[in-house]
């Protein structure tokens, strides 16, 4: 029953190790040890099929309308940047498109070295170049991240392109940076198809919201009935892990509203949409997300940031998600602003939040917004046990010691648990000799041993699994603080002491799994010893073999695990020395 312990004990550890390494894999843009190989890219140079009126439909037949408008008559225009304390962006007057993002106080998330520099051993091993901060929207030439918006006119309604993405604006005279004031203003201004559009663009100190206002004026002498879309556009390409098995990046289109709550919509999914579209021309379809909302948002998330579009609430809105062309795609709303007869004006108030996922921040944006903050499917465990670290973050002041601080509270909380554990592996290691000699005694019979071992373990009041159920229950603390480690941007690069600069990032010396290693052996000789001398060997060479796998996992998930190893090194030799006491006397 011993060896059954044991190995019930070392499956369900390599089993969480294997799920910890699959979860890491999609992370890092990598496909899924369980999925099927991904489709090819459809070669089309987008979906034209979509059904007419749809707002997807609606988007495109103002990009195609404003492309040819663009080429009858080419403008002038210019890329203005605005810069605060927190970000710097250029935004185009073509379209009034925000056409670089750059996030000031967050490094870059190609920064970090392959295992910083082959775990700081060989300067070469390091890679040259990458950005400095991290950078949202771009255009590039590999990559493309846009924030687009526009007018379209409404389904059915025939008439001239309004101005939209593609459209000429003029920038107002104004300040570029924010220098002393509180907040820096960006106004653009276009008249297109007998309606001037208004864009103003402000930026807040130490903000990451960019109140996005349009102002719309009717000065035709008909009625018009515009419609205003806000669309986030972004290449399909994942982007590569910052270095092996270290925190790596992933893009997901997003979307919320208050009925549907939170969903992710990835790329091949509207590649899958475009597909079928194409596959059925003519038909009408439906994509597998919410279309229409009165509240809500729509979003790019990343590893760690995001940009979200929120529309003016109370407002209807439908909710679309389209390819643009070869692997490039779009997330949107479209807001009808009503009738507006000649001479009225109506104003639209949007906002864009782009920038770190941190949870309060993102809870005083809008309802749902912290759901980006993505957890795994361990969701359940690890909201509140960010709660909790965070609390503790508060006073301790230190990521690296609310690790610490935490590990000693879930220790406390198991306490009675993990005693019990213990007592029963104290106990099995005292009748160890007795159960050696059954062994001997009935070798030859499988059963008659079983039978004496149970005998055994009723007079000694053994649990022969007592030490699994501990084990069982911490791993989905282990599991969900992995996911915690890897969705905070709150501890990207926190240091703890010394030289763990970054507790997201594998340890770069290696000094952490070392220790771990160093304490599941003393862990081992504590238990008791195997009496089969194959399995006795497998225990011992178990713990290097895990250390060498927690080489590659965030520094703060092995500090986790070697504070708990600790801890539990200390009860179970107190525990164990009693015993030993008390079967002396």
């Amino acid at each position: 029953m011993d060896i059954n312990k044991r190995s019930i004990l070392w499956i369900v550890f390599a089993v969480s190790l294997v799920i910890l390494w699959n979860n890491w894999m999609i992370s890092t843009g990598k496909p899924s040890m369980f999925a099927p190989a991904p489709a090819k890219p459809v070669a089309s140079a987008s979906a034209s099929a979509t059904a007419a009126g749809t707002p997807a439909a609606v988007a495109a037949s103002a990009a195609a309308a404003a492309t040819t408008d663009a080429v009858a008559a080419p403008v002038k225009t210019e890329i203005v940047t605005i810069t605060t304390d927190v970000m710097r962006v250029d935004i185009d007057t073509l379209g009034g498109t925000i056409k670089r993002l750059e996030l000031l106080k967050h490094k870059g998330s190609s920064d970090p070295g392959w295992m910083n520099g082959c775990w700081g051993l060989f300067e070469f091993c390091k890679p040259k170049g990458g950005e400095q901060t991290e950078v949202l929207f771009t255009e590039n030439g590999k990559h493309t991240y846009l924030g687009e918006t526009g007018l379209v006119n409404a389904p059915g309604v025939v008439g001239p392109a309004l101005p939209n993405h593609q459209t000429a604006f003029v920038a107002k005279p104004g300040a570029r940076m924010l220098n002393d004031a509180n907040q820096v203003q960006l106004v653009l201004e276009a008249e297109q198809g007998g309606v001037k559009l208004t864009k103003t663009f402000t930026f807040k100190k130490g903000d990451y919201v960019v109140d996005v206002q349009h102002t719309v004026t009717n000065t035709s002498a008909a009625p018009v009935a515009p419609q205003l879309y806000l669309q986030l556009k972004h290449d399909g390409t994942q982007p590569p892990s910052s270095g092996f098995m270290s925190a790596g990046g992933f893009i997901a289109p997003s979307m919320y509203t208050s009925e549907s709550k939170y969903k992710k919509y990835e790329f091949k999914k509207i590649e899958k949409d475009a597909e079928t579209q194409k596959e059925n021309p003519g038909k009408p379809f439906t994509p597998d997300h919410v279309t229409k909302a009165d509240d809500g948002w729509v979003a790019i998330a990343q590893h760690f940031f995001v940009s979200a579009f929120v529309p003016q609430d109370k407002l209807p809105r439908d909710i679309f998600t389209k390819k643009e062309g070869e692997n490039l795609y779009s997330i949107g709303v479209v807001q009808p602003l009503g009738t507006l007869a000649p001479g009225a004006s109506v104003t639209n108030n949007a906002k864009l939040y782009s920038g770190p996922q941190n949870t309060e921040a993102l809870k005083q944006v809008t309802e749902g917004l912290d759901l980006v903050k993505d957890y795994g499917w361990l969701a359940i465990v690890a909201r509140p046990m960010w709660a909790a670290m965070d609390a503790i973050h508060s006073v301790v002041g230190n990521w690296g010691w609310t690790i610490i601080a935490f590990t000693i509270a879930i220790k406390l909380l198991f306490f009675p648990l993990s005693a019990a554990s213990f007592r029963s592996m104290a106990k099995m290691k005292t009748v160890t000799p007795k159960m050696t000699a059954i062994r001997e005694r009935y070798k030859g019979d499988p059963q008659k041993m079983n039978q004496a071992m149970m005998e055994l373990y009723k007079t000694e009041k053994i649990n022969p699994l007592g030490g699994c159920l501990p084990i069982l229950v911490q791993m989905p603390v282990f599991i969900a603080l992995y996911w915690v480690l890897n969705a905070s941007v709150e501890m990207r690069g926190a240091p703890w002491a010394l030289w763990i600069t970054d507790l997201t990032q594998h340890d770069p010396w290696a000094i952490l799994p070392v220790l771990y290693a160093i304490s599941m052996y003393i862990t081992t000789r504590l238990n008791p010893q195997p009496a089969d001398p194959v399995q006795a060997k497998m225990m011992m060479f178990m713990p290097i073999a895990f250390s060498v796998m927690f080489f590659f996992f965030p520094s703060g998930l092995v500090l986790y695990w070697v504070v708990n190893n600790l801890l539990s090194i200390a009860q179970q030799w107190v525990i164990t020395k009693k015993l030993e006491v008390g079967v002396a006397k």
